[in-house]
């Protein structure tokens, strides 16, 4: 039986951890060869990358600053060069700093509104010119559904996510005529490292709120992830789609 992404070249921005970590291993599952950056945590890295190649996958890993826009196009120009070409771009990378407003600082919200907005601009605007010369690829990114709802204590991280949506909608009308998909995933409470250091009040009220009363995995969103690369999803473009177990509702 073929894998859904056989011969396929992938580009996940923070796939050390958590949620990228699922991504990067859900596509090498599929057949895709995937490259993936990482911030700080480079032993994460390459426990990563052994466990790709053991599937039998090509990887690579980047540290990059996501804010750095210089350095998206090097490592979307090293990607193509290494792997011949690029197909999927995921933006998954991302940084909170929660404070309520009255005491958020400048700094709290520049470092957030420039890892998860401008670093997804300046990996998709890298991105683009090879996608439109080859006339197909897939973006997808990953929000929040707190994009859509706001939340308390995290106006910059709410208006981040946000503005990735906007984002994700244009570049998809720019995008589409060259056969370019571009979508967004929303997770809700999913169990990575950024909730254990939540209170357990905050959690508690978190889970009530989800309607299937469990908290998401990370797989949970790389399932999506992963066929929205695919060519199952080749008619879906725009789209802004919730995994959260039923919480926004």
């Amino acid at each position: 039986m073929s894998k859904r992404l056989e011969g396929k070249v992938a580009l996940v921005t923070g796939g050390s951890s958590g949620i990228g970590t699922a991504i990067v291993q859900s596509l090498a599952t599929e057949g895709a060869n995937v490259a993936f950056t990482y911030h700080s945590n480079k032993e994460g890295a390459e426990s990563v990358l052994a466990e790709i190649e053991s599937m039998g996958a090509q990887g690579a890993f980047f540290q990059a600053d996501m804010a750095d826009y210089a350095k998206a196009q090097e490592i979307v120009d090293q990607v193509i060069e290494k792997f011949g070409t690029l197909d999927i771009l995921v933006n998954n990378a991302g940084a909170n700093q929660d404070k309520v407003i009255w005491k958020m600082t400048e700094a709290m919200w520049d470092e957030v509104i420039a890892t998860d907005l401008k670093g997804v601009f300046n990996y998709i605007r890298a991105a683009s010119p090879n996608f439109r010369e080859k006339k197909s690829g897939r973006i997808i990114t990953i929000s929040s559904i707190n994009a859509l709802r706001g939340k308390f204590g995290q106006s910059n991280y709410a208006a981040a996510k946000a503005g990735v949506i906007g984002l994700s909608k244009s570049v998809a009308k720019e995008l589409g005529r060259a056969n370019v998909t571009v979508n967004v995933v929303c997770p809700g409470l999913i169990a990575t490292k950024m909730i254990q250091s939540m209170p357990d009040d905050f959690k508690e009220k978190a889970l009530e709120e989800i309607v299937l009363g469990r908290i998401g995995t990370p797989e949970d969103i790389a399932e999506l992830t992963t066929f929205l690369a695919s060519d199952g999803a080749k008619h879906i473009t725009g789209e802004v789609i919730k995994v959260d177990g039923g919480q926004y509702i």
